[in-house]
């Protein structure tokens, strides 16, 4: 889905957003942006402030310095189930799921039911959330695998599962965290096309962090190159792939 950036404003926005942990300067000053209906891709070498940033973003870490806002609203320093209820969902570097419990009930207990315990999610009641349950089940390709534990799934299809937990909430903004790491070649292809129709059918948001360059190439409209915390780059895939301050903070000069 292609959004002109300077038509409308941020879905998210970050103004100089600072995290430090002691003397360590994790994120340093950074200014970000996704649109409406964009993929924008977040790359950086290793310890560069990927999943930080991500964390500040998402508020599952406070910031220091900086504001954060989401459909124009701030939520510096908004809890994060209240960042979710307004419409942002992530999944994490670490996959997050529910070992010991099904495919089925993984998802019915991301649904995130207000005041309600976590069996009172898995029991009957909820009809219309167990349809959507499956129907995403399904369009994830893991109908096969409606009542398997999570725990006996492949490291690609745990992935897919995260995917669509964290679509149960119907987001407008999903931020992943390395979405193909650790996955076979024929589930990555699952995973970017599953992606890319959420995206064009349901005009669903993406910030992504992956190191995968091929993925990020093939997925993203745009992309931000972090290196030290500090923002070393922003533009198209190809700009940021021919950057020479990106090449040499990848390889060495």
């Amino acid at each position: 889905m292609t959004t002109t950036v300077n038509s409308v404003r941020p879905l998210l926005e970050g103004r100089g957003v600072t995290k430090r942990f002691g003397g360590l300067v994790a994120v340093n000053s950074i200014d970000f942006a996704v649109y409406p209906g964009e993929i924008v891709g977040l790359i950086g070498p290793n310890g560069s402030g990927k999943t930080t940033l991500l964390d500040c973003l998402s508020r599952v870490q406070s910031i220091d310095e900086g504001e954060v806002f989401f459909k124009e609203t701030e939520i510096t320093k908004l809890k994060p189930h209240k960042v979710a209820h307004l419409g942002m969902s992530r999944t994490f570097q670490v996959i997050r799921v529910y070992r010991k419990l099904t495919v089925l009930e993984n998802m019915l207990v991301s649904r995130q039911w207000r005041g309600e315990s976590l069996w009172s999610q898995l029991s009957p009641g909820h009809p219309d959330t167990e349809k959507r349950a499956r129907r995403l089940i399904d369009f994830l390709t893991l109908e096969h695998l409606v009542d398997s534990p999570a725990g006996t799934l492949s490291g690609g299809q745990r992935r897919l599962l995260e995917l669509g937990m964290a679509m149960m909430p119907d987001p407008e903004l999903v931020l992943l965290d390395e979405a193909a790491s650790g996955v076979n070649p024929t589930l990555v292809e699952t995973i970017k096309d599953r992606i890319r129709a959420l995206n064009t059918e349901q005009g669903k948001a993406f910030l992504i962090v992956e190191h995968d360059m091929r993925f990020i190439s093939d997925m993203c409209s745009r992309v931000y190159v972090l290196n030290f915390g500090e923002k070393l780059a922003e533009g198209t895939p190809a700009e940021v792939i021919e950057n020479e301050a990106v090449i040499e903070a990848y390889f060495g000069a």
